[in-house]
């Protein structure tokens, strides 16, 4: 990675696709700091597309698509590495999500990733703590999104807790005021969905403790400029200023006659669903005021972008706290690390393994591919991927943590060909290469220590993998010899060769 960003990425972007509106900001690096250039949003409503089978209808992929079209013109030409594309709960949720994502891709030209909701929730965070200035203690942030909203207690720069909860204006408006009507009923079924969701994480925030609170989304913009359009604050939210808005709200009765200063056109259908969403939040957390900040998850996502080209990267840490959690024998991990990234560079090329994405794969993979032996020595492998692909790990999307598990799932025995196939051919085929470097990498220090190792030269072919020993090195050393042997077999099932001599 570059030592400096602004070096090779002079322009970044970060898009964020979201349940009810697209965003898409662009900005200037400056060594740690960015200088925002163009924001876009445009209201999609992806999340409304969603049936009852979690089927995104081909309608709401091409709202989808067609703003996509728009913000691609604007990121045309920025290279590889300067574009961070994330999608949220939408898509999180779509069975049919690849397909979306496939097509979004051949139009943008960079990858999207899915992200979890806490992964989400630390971004937010992240975006909101570079927009606010410092302030002492603990600050809690919200944000209502289409699909999820986000809590996230944290300090400074540091986010302390981070959970997401399924309810969000787009969902609980198709739940609960699809035909348009409001009644006191109907909002107070929303406002219930919402304290039986918030039950589940409000003793843990409540036991953070915080000294202010931040909301940052478009949601609680909203209901704060009604509220001082009506005289009851200053622009933030209030308690009293939401129980005013309820009052308001059943005085029109649908959201065709939704007609309050503060409330855009394009807000009025959700704002029911956002209503009861944060009374709920306010009522369960005891809230009497809440501030508004403009960073938000884009705004993240580009801090975040920042941080992994200046050796920041959070994803580092994440590992780093995995590996120390389920005791892994660093010393081992280090050397397999070693091996397997000298067998990469003899071999990328051949292999077309030359992506910086391929060295950060199989570098993660080295390090935690013994995290199951905490579990049971037993299928241990199995063990460490269930754990990878399940956990919540800060900084990476859930495609990393599937390509991640696969390479620690493959890392002995029986290569699980299926499963990786799964990614596409061509990047399936791909992630067995890696995971073929891995396993030969490991043999190498089957025996654990600190033994001198020979030099051995790799030679790659289109299906096949050659290791060059110094001249007598395997007869004296019968038990590494064995090894190789058997690994052939096992790679002989997916359609590779391997030959130590």
């Amino acid at each position: 990675m570059p030592q400096k960003l602004a070096e090779s990425f002079p322009f970044i972007a970060a898009i964020d696709l979201g349940s009810n509106s697209f965003h898409m900001v662009l900005a200037k690096a400056d060594r740690t700091e960015i200088r925002l250039l163009e924001r876009r949003g445009e209201k999609v409503q992806l999340g409304a597309g969603l049936d009852d089978q979690r089927q995104l209808s081909e309608e709401a992929m091409e709202r989808g698509l067609d703003c996509l079209r728009r913000f691609a013109q604007q990121i045309n030409g920025l290279p590889k590495g300067a574009v961070r594309i994330v999608a949220t709960n939408a898509l999180r949720e779509a069975h049919n999500r690849n397909e979306f994502i496939r097509r979004a891709n051949e139009i943008l030209g960079h990858p999207a990733e899915v992200i979890s909701g806490r992964e989400e929730a630390r971004l937010i965070y992240l975006g909101v703590s570079h927009t606010l200035p410092s302030a002492a203690g603990k600050r809690l942030v919200v944000d209502i999104g289409g699909g999820s909203t986000e809590f996230i207690i944290g300090e400074n720069f540091e986010p302390l807790l981070c959970e997401s909860l399924q309810m969000g204006s787009v969902s609980y408006t198709r739940n609960h005021f699809a035909d348009g009507k409001i009644t006191p009923a109907r909002y107070t079924r929303a406002y219930t969905a919402a304290r039986l969701e918030l039950m589940a994480i409000e003793n843990a925030l409540h036991g953070q403790g915080w000294q202010e609170a931040v909301g940052s989304s478009g949601t609680i913009r909203t209901i704060g400029q009604a509220i001082q359009e009506g005289g009851y604050s200053n622009g933030e939210v209030t308690a009293e200023g939401i129980s005013w808005l309820k009052r308001k709200l059943f005085k029109f009765g649908d959201v065709s006659k939704l007609d309050m200063d503060g409330i855009k056109p394009d807000r009025r259908s959700i704002f029911p669903a956002g209503l009861a969403i944060l009374e709920a939040v306010f009522n369960a957390l005891s809230l009497q005021t809440m501030t508004y900040s403009d960073g938000a998850l884009r705004e993240g996502v580009l801090y975040d972008l920042l941080g992994r080209h200046h050796h920041e990267d959070v994803r580092e840490r994440t590992l780093g706290s995995l590996m120390e959690r389920y005791h892994v024998d660093l010393e081992q991990a280090a050397r397999v690390e070693t091996k397997a990234l000298s067998a990469l560079e003899q071999v990328a090329a051949a292999w077309n393994l030359e992506d910086e994405s391929h060295r950060e794969l199989l570098s993660w993979a080295a390090r935690v591919h013994e995290v199951g032996l905490d579990i049971a020595h037993y299928q241990h492998h199995k063990h460490g991927a269930y754990l990878i692909e399940h956990s919540d790990l800060a900084g990476f999307s859930g495609k990393d943590q599937q390509m991640l598990a696969l390479l620690v799932r493959g890392h002995r025995r029986n290569i699980p060909r299926d499963r990786f196939a799964e990614l596409g051919s061509e990047e399936g085929d791909k992630l067995i290469r890696l995971c073929i470097l891995l396993r030969v990498a490991i043999l190498f220090h089957h025996i654990r220590g600190t033994q001198e190792m020979p030099r051995v030269q790799f030679r790659a072919g289109e299906r096949e993998l050659e290791l060059t020993f110094p001249e007598g090195w395997l007869d004296a050393n019968p038990l590494t010899q064995a090894d190789f042997e058997k690994e052939a077999e096992w790679l002989r099932r997916v359609g590779y060769r391997i030959q130590a001599r």
